[in-house]
């Protein structure tokens, strides 16, 4: 179990920082995963960002992803969406055109802190406090599939092991530190998983915003 978003961050930072990274931007989903990044961003000397996705909720349980919307209108349907009771293409239409308006409405708050980061032959590391089916991720990387990067790597503290190797073929890595066989909630990970507003990471965006010198390895935050 994690004490909370930086403990787990820190761990992942330690992860990322023994290997090489070029030009380093990280990518954070909001809003939890902001909390995650902005600490990457301080421990690497990288450049924070977001990137807007929204999962589809299934009709009688909003917390299973039966797919996603990218902030680029890129459609996930997970491959069992239509198998969930009350699923169909008139659901899929409305909860798609909602999660739009979401998303829409988030790129103007995050977007009036900061423009999109140029990704472009960089280091693109994608992160969140932990994936469960991995909708919303998958929908972050397929954002990026045309933008460029160097690599794509995805680090998240925990996720299941099925949606680790889901996420695999999207990107060049993922950097995993629980995988567990029965993941339940992401919050059962964290001794201290507080809700994350969007005035927090809003503040988180505009103060890592840019890239700054990461401190030297092994020093305290």
């Amino acid at each position: 179990m994690f004490m909370d978003r930086e403990d787990a961050a820190l761990q992942l930072a330690r992860r990322l920082r023994a290997g090489t990274l070029k030009d380093p931007v990280i990518l954070a989903i909001p809003r939890g995963g902001v909390v995650t990044g902005a600490v990457l961003a301080r421990e690497l000397g990288a450049e924070l960002d977001v990137v807007l996705a929204r999962k589809l909720r299934a009709p009688y349980q909003p917390e299973l992803a039966i797919g996603a919307l990218g902030e680029d209108g890129e459609l996930y349907i997970a491959d069992f969406a239509h198998e969930v009771m009350g699923v169909n293409d008139a659901y899929l239409a409305r909860e798609r055109d909602h999660q739009a308006a979401e998303i829409e409405a988030r790129r103007q708050r995050f977007r009036a802190v900061r423009p999109p980061a140029d990704v472009a032959g960089r280091s693109v590391i994608v992160t969140d406090d932990g994936v469960a089916t991995g909708s919303t991720m998958l929908a972050a990387l397929h954002v990026l599939k045309t933008r460029g990067p160097h690599e794509v790597i995805v680090a998240v503290p925990v996720a299941p092991p099925d949606t680790v190797a889901r996420l695999r073929p999207y990107c060049d890595r993922v950097e995993c530190l629980v995988e567990p066989a029965y993941m339940g909630g992401i919050s059962a990970f964290y001794a201290d998983f507080e809700q994350v507003e969007d005035a927090e990471a809003l503040r988180l965006l505009g103060e890592y915003g840019v890239r700054r010198s990461a401190p030297p390895s092994g020093s305290s935050p």
